[in-house]
């Protein structure tokens, strides 16, 4: 499984979305369980699927999927398909 299908299966449990909902441009406002509990689940997931736990500043600034793309890319982890 590459990344990206990870992080897209991560985003559709988390927000509870069905597999056609799911775009990697989606933003926040696009996603109505995406919510301060949200964050915090996102966070949390992001932690057990790729190891990288995000800072309390990281996690509010993101807007959307490819803000997560973004920070994980600065920490090494490719999301190349």
């Amino acid at each position: 499984m590459t990344n990206v299908e990870k992080l897209k299966q991560l985003v559709i449990d988390v927000f509870l979305l069905d597999d056609n909902e799911f775009s990697l441009e989606m933003m926040r406002d696009d996603i109505e369980t995406w919510d301060s509990l949200g964050i915090v689940s996102m966070a949390v997931g992001i932690q057990e699927v790729f190891g990288y736990h995000f800072t309390p500043e990281e996690a509010v600034a993101i807007r959307g999927v490819q803000d997560i793309i973004k920070v994980l890319e600065a920490k090494g982890i490719s999301f190349d398909e």
